[in-house]
């Protein structure tokens, strides 16, 4: 019976293709013939004559079956051109011979051979096979005869497997997709693809199971996910995003290469129509791989927080041990009063705490030499705390510095200046200026982050509805989505910043607190002695770490060239607060206001602004740039030099001109030591530093200009940085074990932090094709790239830098003021 039953089959299908015949009409043009899968037919049509063929197929259960179609014809006639329709059970596909593709400005390009992939029909629930049918009608409205070449196969490897890589073969004319499945314990997959050659210029598009499928160059944008592509791909894929748990994924062959960042080739410049059959051919190999697991989310997570968190735990260790060895010191009696809750011991030649307040903080009393710690009375100072009180006037109210206003000019411009010189102002004036720096950061902070946070929003936003994934430059072989989020594993390794930035902020107000504790008990060693205490620049970079990490989380929400800016703004603010507070140490009357140097730091960031828009090619700003960067370089060089005494008058340009005479005297006509050679030495290297900046930037006119001011501003850092550590090893002052513990640890992990920042994994500056060619997997947990370990290491190397600067100068809490020099 089963031998019998065999040639069933082929009569069922003869009987469809002779009904098919008859619905279709009498005349011999009209008569579709019976195709025959894998069989080339030749033949030709004209306006009277058209061919129509007929494929007959059975699908089996659950199967899903594809065709395709390759077409050729010999023609290159653009006004009658061939014209091929394939009509399916549930829909039609055409296109015409030649088949013409716009590249830039209109230019054609004319493709003799075509090959479709039909839209497979859907698996059947039927537990029997079924029977389909497809019609290729071939036409032409040419009065002559136009010769053609059909030929129809069914595809064998149309659905791609899990972890198998398979390769194939495309071209702008003859595109390709396939059908992929989730496996049943596979919730999110990445799709990667390779190839050897970056060009031609390609697409790859995942797709729902719809039809039709949009897979030439001017129509694959309309529908899914896609990118462009040169030599490397990859799109993270999720079930839930398709409820019939599969897809197609489509590849495209552009056929210009600019779209990639390649050029036109230079023989086809011009508005004439080109043939381009087998020229731009591109060999493809596609893997599908499953993507983490959501318990690595969690692992990732946990990592991420316990990592920040050992950060406090070390902190409150230290501060312990801290605490038990100051209790230890002061029940050791040395013959002097000691004050408990200072942490200090007296020295022999203490300074006299009589002067009031208001007069002259810091000011030193040579006359005093009794053998304890002195207090002042009640009667002869205000309370500690009133530099707090909201009642204290306003620095332009009143003189600061009533008797020695005079001889100010005298005190600033001697050769050995010491801190006592420069400590002379109220201290609650002094300590309310510098309070303003951390209110109005925190002013800034929130209207600069609202916007940036609802303009990232909206980037995420039209690259969830659109689809485009050339918007954001990831790095997409290691993006892992979460939520509305492309790359939460971007956004998630800035924690360590806002964690960071807020142990460093309760550090500082532990350091706070004991110091109005100190003030209260009119503690001598915290009235006169060692650098005063201000604690309002710390606060504001405390909070400029914070937002640092929260603005290069929104950066990471969607990175590319425009929005740079935001993951920059704060780098600046926090390299310029450092430099602040390290001139502030041993220059605490006369460093720049809250209100100034805010205002350079809008300048900067407007700068930053105009060099994204012009920044590129733009002749004229670099030259622009580069004078009002060596200006400023003397200008700052010139009120530094004379400690702020120098006065500009009515003309600006006096500044310059009295820089310029100063050289003149004591360089070319006298030939002079300078005045001030430990400041001369610091401004000619710096000079010499930020000129060869801007030598550089003129040249060579770097197309990342927000990184390029970065730079500037870290090597000014780094060269002040080292110029007053150098200068305090050189007075003979020493570095206590906790400083010398953080500047260790700042060197060592900014090398490793800056080792991962130059592992490229992407670059705007690039094409987003060009960009992903770098794109590398995770290194860390299997979640974390380099990048990410960047946003690690960077924020404790912040934090670390940071300590450097709160702890440098705590060996000199025991030093008279008149001791401590300035540099």
């Amino acid at each position: 019976m089963a031998g019998r039953a065999a040639p069933v089959p082929g009569a069922l299908l003869c009987a469809l293709l002779w009904v098919a015949a008859a619905a279709a009409g009498a005349g011999p043009a009209h008569n579709p013939a019976p195709g025959v899968f894998g069989r080339v037919y030749r033949g030709a049509v004209n306006i009277s004559a058209e061919r129509v063929y007929a494929f007959a197929y059975r699908s089996e259960p659950g199967q899903v079956d594809a065709v395709r179609v390759y077409v050729n014809s010999s023609s290159e006639n653009l006004r009658y051109p061939v014209l091929f329709v394939v009509r399916q059970q549930k829909g039609v596909l055409s296109w015409q011979v030649p088949l013409i593709f716009r590249g830039l400005y209109q230019r054609t390009y004319n493709y003799q051979e075509v090959s479709r992939t039909l839209c497979p029909s859907e698996p059947t629930p039927e537990t029997r096979p079924s029977d389909q049918i497809i019609f290729v009608d071939v036409a032409s409205m040419a009065p002559f005869n136009i010769a053609y070449e059909l030929l129809v196969t069914r595809l064998e490897n149309f659905q791609l497997e899990t972890n198998k890589a398979f390769n194939f073969t495309a071209s702008p004319s003859q595109p390709q997709y396939f059908l992929y499945k989730f496996p049943q314990d596979v919730d999110s997959v990445i799709i990667n693809v390779v190839s050897d050659a970056a060009y031609p210029c390609s697409v790859v598009s995942v797709q729902d199971i719809v039809c039709p499928v949009y897979d030439l160059d001017h129509n694959v944008e309309f529908n899914g996910v896609y990118q462009s592509m040169t030599k490397q791909a990859a799109i993270t894929v999720q079930r839930k995003d398709f409820p019939g748990e599969q897809f197609f994924v489509v590849f495209v062959i552009k056929p210009e290469d600019y779209a990639c960042g390649g050029s036109v080739p230079s023989s086809i410049h011009g508005n004439v129509n080109r043939t381009w059959n087998l020229q731009r051919t591109k060999n493809l190999q596609v893997t599908i791989v499953p993507s983490i697991k959501k318990s690595v989310y969690v692992q990732a997570m946990f990592f991420s927080f316990l990592s920040f968190l050992s950060f406090y735990l070390g902190s409150v260790v230290v501060a312990f041990v801290h605490y038990i060895s100051t209790d230890m010191k002061l029940t050791v009696p040395l013959g002097s009063v000691s004050v408990a809750g200072s942490g200090m011991m007296t020295s022999s030649h203490p300074i006299s705490a009589s002067t009031p307040e208001g007069s002259s903080y810091g000011a030193i009393d040579e006359s005093s030499s009794s053998g304890g710690r002195q207090l002042s009375s009640p009667e002869r100072r205000p309370p500690a705390g009133s530099d707090t009180d909201s009642s204290v006037e306003e620095e332009s109210d009143f003189d600061t510095m009533p008797e020695i206003e005079s001889d100010k000019n005298i005190i600033r411009t001697k050769v050995f200046l010491y801190l006592s010189d420069l400590s002379r102002k109220d201290r609650r004036i002094v300590s309310k200026k510098y309070k303003i720096y951390f209110w109005n950061i925190i002013t800034i902070a929130v209207f600069y982050a609202l916007p940036v946070i609802q303009l990232v929003i909206t980037y995420q936003t039209v690259v969830n509805v659109t689809g485009n994934q050339d918007i954001c430059y990831y790095n997409f072989l290691c993006a892992h989505p979460l939520g509305v989020l492309s790359a939460f594993n971007n956004i998630l390794s800035n924690v360590g910043h806002m964690m960071l930035g807020f142990l460093f902020l309760l550090i500082v107000l532990r350091r706070d607190i004991l110091h109005r504790r100190a003030m209260e008990m009119k503690d001598i060693y915290t009235l006169d002695y060692g650098i005063p205490k201000h604690f309002g620049l710390f606060y504001a970079m405390g909070i400029a770490l914070m937002m640092e990490g929260v603005l290069s989380a929104c950066y990471h929400v969607c990175p590319n060239y425009s929005n740079f800016q935001f993951d920059t703004s704060f780098m600046y603010m926090i390299a310029g607060l450092c430099m602040l507070k390290l001139y502030q140490t041993r220059h605490p009357d006369i460093n720049a206001s809250a209100y100034s140097a805010y205002a350079s730091f809008a300048v900067v960031i407007s700068l930053a602004v105009l060099g994204v828009v012009f920044g590129k090619n733009d002749m004229w700003f670099w030259v622009i740039f580069s004078m009002i960067h060596v200006l400023a370089s003397l200008a700052l060089s010139t009120q530094i030099y004379y400690m702020g005494r120098f006065k500009i008058g009515e003309c600006y340009l006096g500044m310059f001109r009295r820089a310029v005479m100063v050289l003149y005297t004591d360089c070319i006509q006298q030939c002079s030591r300078p005045m001030y050679m430990d400041r001369m030495v610091l401004l000619i290297v710096g000079n010499l530093v930020n000129w060869s900046f801007a030598i550089f930037g003129l040249v060579y006119r770097p197309r990342d200009f927000a990184s390029y001011i970065l730079g500037i501003f870290i090597c000014n850092l780094l060269l002040y940085l080292a110029f007053y550590i150098i200068m305090k090893l050189r007075s003979s002052e020493k570095l206590l074990p906790i400083p010398m513990f953080c500047i260790v640890a700042t060197a060592v992990v900014w090398a490793a932090a800056l080792y991962f920042f130059f592992q490229t994994l992407s670059s705007w500056e690039e094409t987003p094709a060009e960009s992903r060619e770098k794109n590398r997997p995770c290194i860390l947990l299997g979640f974390f790239d380099d990048h990410d370990v960047w946003h690690f290491l960077s924020a404790a190397a912040l934090f670390f830098s940071f300590l450097v600067l709160l702890t440098l100068d705590d060996d000199l809490d025991t030093v008279r003021r008149d001791k401590i020099p300035v540099f």
